[in-house]
């Protein structure tokens, strides 16, 4: 399968108003093949993308954007920046009525609130079982994502609000399906925490102390890639599955002849 994909850049683009891009290329697979340059990227939303983001964006040659967010995340952030000739798929990986007072808590609750909610590891433990959620309950969409790219949709760019958590777990189950090694995955996904990637905290002024250092030392957990997060989501394949293939043939109902056009449309060809 013969792909014609535009030249992409070797160094990676500072983007003024979208966060935590990053094409995911170079990533190794089992059997010593590589994810190729300019099939697969990741980022946070694109609403805030200015005239130089856009360009940049358009000049990827860009078949289909995924979009992750529900219909809360765009309420708040807004829709995604358009791009001429490319598909726009929005995938809700969660409800918008999931959560949607924790994270109203997290946007305008108070010191008081935030200490009885979040402490004592309370946030990483409810940002691990997302993990586990997402992974056990939305195989239907992921596998719709995957049958897609298999088809037609690379050079493709998965994106949620901050690029971090369903889109990284979008981007981990892609990889694990071309055969990059487990590790190599979550290298990747811990690029979010750079500080130039990193979703920027919105936090009303009502209350007294938006952003105080012990505000964002609570939240931290929320906004942070941990490794632990994603070892959630792979023990949950393992738990539910047994096996990674069997989540694949099994779980996201992917074929062998999928799986080898997916390979086909992200691999460079094999030495």
């Amino acid at each position: 399968m013969t792909q014609q994909l535009p030249q992409v850049p070797s160094a990676e683009p500072e983007l003024s108003g979208v966060r935590n891009f990053r094409d995911v290329g170079g990533l190794p697979t089992v059997d010593g093949r590589r994810v190729g340059p300019g099939r697969l990227f990741r980022s946070g939303h694109l609403a805030h993308a200015t005239a130089d983001d856009a360009a940049f964006l358009s000049s990827l040659g860009l078949h289909t954007i995924f979009d992750f967010r529900n219909a809360a995340d765009v309420a708040l952030d807004g829709r995604d920046v358009e791009l001429a000739g490319v598909r726009h798929v929005n995938i809700p990986l969660t409800d918008p009525a999931d959560g949607s007072e924790f994270w109203r808590m997290v946007r305008d609750g108070d010191l008081e609130q935030l200490r009885r909610v979040l402490s004592d590891d309370r946030a990483a433990g409810r940002m691990a079982e997302s993990y586990r959620t997402i992974i056990t309950t939305r195989t239907a969409e992921h596998s719709r994502v995957l049958h897609a790219i298999a088809e037609d949709s690379v050079p493709a760019l998965m994106h949620c609000a901050a690029g971090k958590d369903r889109a990284g777990l979008s981007i981990a189950v892609t990889l694990l399906a071309v055969g990059v090694e487990r590790d190599a995955v979550e290298a990747d996904y811990l690029k979010s925490n750079d500080p130039r990637r990193r979703y920027l905290v919105k936090r009303s002024n009502e209350s007294a102390d938006p952003h105080s250092d012990e505000v964002m030392q609570l939240l931290s957990p929320l906004f942070e890639a941990r490794a632990e997060y994603l070892e959630t989501a792979f023990a949950a394949i393992d738990e539910t599955w047994g096996t990674t293939e069997r989540y694949l043939s099994e779980g996201l109902e992917l074929s062998p002849q999928t799986r080898e056009k997916l390979r086909a449309r992200l691999l460079d060809e094999a030495s």
